[in-house]
């Protein structure tokens, strides 16, 4: 995944594999939806919307034990893997009539199904790796090791994919990018507070008993974990925190492949790259170039063994979720128990499923398009898509701090913005990717090594505007700075997001702020770096943009201010963006509203006024309960702010919801000195 262009609407902590399987649950039993039963009606809603708004449904809906947060597009993804868990268990049926395409995704579905074997076979699928690794016998093994493992998708040191250029967007180049570490983030190695120290013990006792399970011995795992708990320390003290890591102009870096190659002599790149066997290039991206220094030092400093151990760790901690039994429990223990509060692994199919759709995501994702997703749905779609973005053009000339300059450049990115609903327009071709029925690791690999592989292929090709970066059954929906598009997959476009059946109100607080929110993220303080073509280039007066940034400080304020769990404050700059997005998606989608409105008005509605379904609407689809633990890691790596704060920390901001309420000054949700971006 490129750094820098997607700006997803939410965040998801990946699953692992191992339990027994479990009847389909139908589609419609899951079936989220907008219901006036969800709310909390013995809480003022100027007091806080947000229980106000979901209280009814946060007391109904415990999080389950397979989950480590639930909420209403939760029910909605549960929903659509049944859906794609019968397109699988149908096409993993042997049948002579199978598409190459059903072969492949059911037959790897198959594979992951067949506990049976899976446990049979033990460590034995991760053998070769790992003796591959134990006959490294100098710093150049360890390089090529490196590129090898890579090839196949397995992360370790750092990171190499291509991107669009920033200087030039029509046109992919290479990029590497810090990496390497085993724990969700570089501060859970710095910090020094009672918990981040418990995490780590934990992590040293998790490393040694995986270490343990790959075949070392009681005594070399333990001295190895220590050994690989050093290395990602250091690589960890090189790495650049994530909030930084927003700003594209610090991961902007363009160097010659010579320059490169001066800043880590040690690690001989030039070899590295042969051994991918990547287009060659001239010049390469390189997001840290500190990080990269610092490698220098530590391939020439840590002694060969060492690696070896780092090396073994990250082949046993990529692999584990598709190994036997054991391998499978303690990767669950540590990584969704321990770190993310999830009481119970998910049931076997789900983690099949989702294993597919990571894999062979378009191909599973045609099969699901042609079952749900039809012409009209694309069509209702983009006509809000639309009148959001006339709603936004109308909004950007009420600003008052913008200059009629920067205006014009605005509104012309703004109608230069492509759309991509439901679908891409051209499938992914899977047709050199072997799934062999029966080998399950060994069909993860080729597919993954497909992947890596297509991204490498796209050094010094066109940028194909076209390709997503989601699976169409995906419940989410994205921006790219670097093209200046948005993206919504046919998963999100049903309730409780959009529905048919619901007035238009709700539709707009729904889909419509999910809309705004993606046209918003071109005009956040990461995607308004870059002009209507993709490049990253400044298109504001110095004093517009310095307005801008007054304002924008003001939300990265207030989101600092409020806590997720025990203490823990929220990012105000790391979730900048997205509370940006938030902020400004769900105005853009009222004032289409009241546009709309003007030719077809409303009346009532259960009691509602259409502004007070609006923000009902908006509110419901963040209706959610999460583990505290979960909670911890999302506010240290997550840019999106949990459910709760995305709901009040939106509606405090707006005198549209204040006076739709009938909320008075001194009231919490009605903020003093609220922050006003679009």
């Amino acid at each position: 995944m490129r750094h820098i262009p997607v700006i997803l609407l939410f965040f998801a902590l990946g699953t692992a594999l191992g339990q027994q399987t479990q009847p389909p649950v139908p589609a419609s039993e899951s079936a989220p939806k907008f219901d006036l039963d969800n709310l909390d009606r013995s809480v003022d809603p100027c007091v806080d919307f947000y229980k106000f708004a979901c209280g009814g449904w946060m007391a109904k809906n415990p999080i389950p034990a397979d989950q480590t947060r639930w909420g209403q597009f939760n029910e909605l993804i549960e929903r659509n893997m049944a859906v794609l868990r019968g397109i699988l268990e149908k096409d993993a049926a042997p049948n002579a009539k199978r598409t190459a395409v059903q072969q492949k995704i059911g037959d790897e579905y198959a594979s992951c199904m067949d506990e049976a074997q899976v446990n049979k076979l033990g460590a034995q699928p991760i053998e070769p790796m790992l003796e591959r690794i134990a006959k490294i016998k100098s710093t150049n093994d360890v390089i090529n090791t490196v590129a090898y493992l890579h090839g196949q998708g397995i992360r370790s040191l750092f990171r190499m994919s291509s991107m669009p250029d920033l200087h030039d967007a029509k046109m992919m180049i290479a990029d590497v990018d810090q990496g390497g570490l085993g724990l969700p983030d570089r501060d859970y190695y710095l910090k020094d507070d009672a918990k981040s120290k418990e995490t780590r013990a934990k992590y040293l006792a998790h490393v040694q008993k995986m270490l343990e399970l790959s075949g070392m011995s009681a005594k070399d795992a333990e001295s190895g974990a220590a050994k690989v708990m050093e290395i990602e320390t250091a690589l960890a003290k090189s790495s650049m925190a994530r909030a930084e890591r927003r700003d594209p102009k610090n991961l902007d870096h363009k160097m010659t492949d010579q320059e490169l190659a001066g800043l880590a002599p040690n690690f001989h790149f030039a070899e590295y790259f042969s051994d991918m066997s990547e287009p060659s290039f001239a010049s390469l991206n390189v997001s840290n170039p500190t990080f990269f220094k610092d490698v220098n030092e530590l391939i020439a400093s840590i002694p060969v063994e060492d690696w070896k151990t780092y090396l073994r760790w990250h082949v046993v901690r990529s692999t584990a979720p598709l190994l036997s039994e054991p391998f499978v429990n303690e990767d669950f223990a540590f990584e969704r128990q321990y770190l993310n509060g999830q009481k119970e692994i998910q049931a076997r199919w789900k983690r099949c499923v989702n294993l597919v759709d990571n894999d062979l995501g378009e191909a599973l994702g045609e099969e699901y398009v042609n079952l749900t997703f039809g012409k009209q749905g694309k069509e209702r779609t983009l006509e809000m898509v639309h009148n959001i973005e006339k709603a936004m053009a109308q909004d950007f000339q009420t600003v008052t701090w913008m200059s009629p300059a920067t205006k014009q450049q605005a509104e012309e990115k703004l109608q230069a913005i492509a759309n991509h609903i439901g679908y891409p327009e051209k499938w992914r071709d899977y047709s050199t990717v072997e799934i062999k029925r029966g080998d399950l690791l060994g069909d993860h690999l080729r597919a993954t090594s497909f992947e890596v592989h297509r991204e490498l292929n796209k050094i010094g090709k066109p940028v194909d505007r076209y390709e997503w970066e989601m699976t169409p059954p995906t419940v989410n929906a994205y921006y790219r700075s670097s093209m200046n598009d948005i993206t919504f997959p046919a998963g999100i476009l049903q309730p409780p997001f959009y529905d048919p059946a619901m007035d238009d109100p709700v539709n707009y607080g729904g889909i419509g702020a999910v809309i705004g929110h993606e046209l918003t993220h071109g005009f956040d303080d990461q995607g308004s770096q870059f002009d209507k073509e993709g490049n990253l280039k400044s298109w504001w007066t110095p004093e517009d943009r310095a307005e801008f940034d007054k304002r924008t400080q003001c939300v990265s304020d207030e989101y600092a201010g409020f806590v997720a769990v025990d203490g823990v404050h929220l990012n105000g700059k790391l979730t900048l963006g997205e509370n940006t997005a938030d902020n400004g998606g769900v105005r853009i989608a009222y004032l289409a509203l009241q546009d709309d409105l003007k030719s077809k008005p409303e009346a009532k509605k259960d009691g509602f006024t259409p502004d007070q379904r609006f923000f009902l609407g908006f509110a419901q689809i963040w209706c959610q309960n999460v583990t505290p633990e979960n909670a911890r890691v999302r506010a240290l790596t997550d840019p999106h702010s949990p459910g709760q704060y995305r709901v009040n920390g939106v509606v405090s901001n707006m005198t549209e919801f204040q006076q739709a309420f009938g909320c008075k000054t001194g009231q919490p949700m009605v903020r003093e000195n609220a922050c006003h971006v679009w």
